[in-house]
């Protein structure tokens, strides 16, 4: 994106791929430019489910538009990060153009933009990717037919990689152990029932017109999770081994800046990761903002409320902020208060998957960020979005933030994951970042 199309200058984009390495170009710019341009505090936005780096950038253009009102006196400079993730196109983001609208088919047929996305995300899986496409097209009747659609799913996202990379994929872990294979893939028909039976209850609250859930419908919803969980453990390896990396050199260059990283559903866990992978001495990150959190609630616990032999992943990352960590979230998301949950519980943390109870499911064991906010961290403080933007934010530790006011459109099944793009969010990091 040009400069003069951004609705904020200075600003640069930083790009990583999957293994978390960073353009050189783009960063070698930053480090360089940076301390040329006066700049006293940056703020660096992670996306979270976006596909191409025109609609990341269209994100931070809209995000990041009323700053410079709020804040007219601050020397503020802008980086959105760009990596490598992606959105199923049946998810619309409110106020964006949604071009294919008029052309999406109906789930669970896998419409050609998502189809492409998939291409681009997961390259060399072309074979596979016509497949799944074939079955979701055809809907064949027999079971048999929906544990083939979960073993090419599987095999499509390699969901536990060999190797290092594994290690980035849990939220909590259980004596330091990674956790193993999602359990949607040891019964993936089943797993296609019941996230075809919660899409019914989202799409017909109270049971309104409920009719026989598709287990098709589901199966849609498993490939779209099984991708995010891909998206999940890449968010986390760019965190940790790219955008944490590129922070400290960039205190090394410019040790005077003021760092305020920001993320959205898995960019939330994107610049989270990052603390893990800050070089020793720096503490040039003054604050956190997560928005939409799509990762545990229990990440940075040291021990968690039903385990207390396991532990949040990131457990005291959160001190290696010269600042607050900040977490806004709404009960308006239902991607976080129910897919996320159901696929959470999916995940191997429960080996049974019969009989789901929705309303349990959005209890403690496996919430999500964006939706209860950070959970079992001592000292965390809880604000209404109007308070915390009348009062002055606490300089440390963790605090969440009920976006629910204005955090609140979205259709099915994101409801209002996507809904960030306001004045009051934007006022949120500047108070976390005590910008003025």
């Amino acid at each position: 994106m040009a400069q003069s199309a951004m609705s904020v200058t200075p600003y640069w984009e930083l790009t990583f791929d999957a293994d978390g390495d960073a353009d050189g170009h783009e960063r070698d710019r930053l480090l360089a430019e940076i301390p040329q341009r006066g700049v006293h505090d940056l703020i660096v936005f992670a996306h979270g489910w976006n596909n191409d780096r025109s609609g990341a950038t269209r994100l931070y253009s809209r995000y990041f538009a009323p700053i410079p009102g709020l804040a007219p006196t601050a020397r503020i400079g802008y980086v959105g990060v760009v990596w490598p993730s992606m959105r199923f196109s049946d998810e619309p983001i409110p106020d964006f153009p949604r071009s294919v609208a008029a052309e999406l088919p109906p789930r669970p047929v896998l419409d050609k933009d998502t189809r492409h996305a998939l291409l681009e995300t997961f390259p060399g899986r072309a074979t596979v990717i016509d497949q799944l496409t074939r079955l979701l097209d055809q809907q064949p009747g027999e079971q048999a037919e929906l544990e083939e659609f979960g073993r090419l799913v599987r095999m499509l996202v390699d969901v536990v990689p060999p190797g290092p990379q594994a290690l980035f994929t849990a939220d909590t872990l259980a004596n330091g152990a990674p956790e193993s294979e999602p359990e949607m893939f040891s019964h993936p028909a089943a797993a296609c029932e019941e996230f075809a039976q919660a899409l019914a209850q989202l799409e017909a609250p109270g049971g309104e017109g409920f009719a026989l859930p598709n287990p098709w419908d589901g199966a849609h919803e498993l490939l779209r999770q099984a991708t995010y969980f891909a998206m999940k453990r890449r968010a986390g390896t760019v965190g940790e081994r790219g955008l944490g990396r590129v922070v400290g050199q960039l205190a090394a260059a410019a040790p005077g800046v003021r760092v305020h990283l920001v993320g959205h559903s898995f960019g939330a866990r994107l610049v989270s990761f990052a603390l893990r992978g800050l070089p020793e001495g720096v503490h040039t990150v003054k604050s956190v903002t997560l928005l939409q959190g799509a990762f545990s609630h229990y990440a940075f616990a040291a021990r968690l409320p039903h385990d207390a032999r396991a532990s949040g992943v990131l457990h005291g990352q959160h001190k290696r902020i010269d600042g607050p960590l900040v977490c806004c979230y709404s009960h308006f998301d239902s991607s976080l208060g129910t897919i996320y949950p159901l696929a959470s519980r999916m995940s191997g943390d429960d080996a049974s998957l019969a009989g789901f109870d929705l309303g349990r499911l959005l209890g403690a064991k496996w919430g999500a960020m964006g939706h209860d906010g950070v959970q079992a961290v001592d000292g965390t403080r809880s604000l209404k979005l109007a308070d915390a933007l009348r009062a002055k934010l606490p300089a440390a530790g963790c605090v969440n933030i009920d976006a629910a006011a204005v955090v609140n459109r979205g259709g099915p099944p994101a409801g209002a994951h996507s809904d960030i793009c306001h004045q009051e969010l934007a006022q949120v990091v500047l108070a976390a970042g005590r910008i003025v």
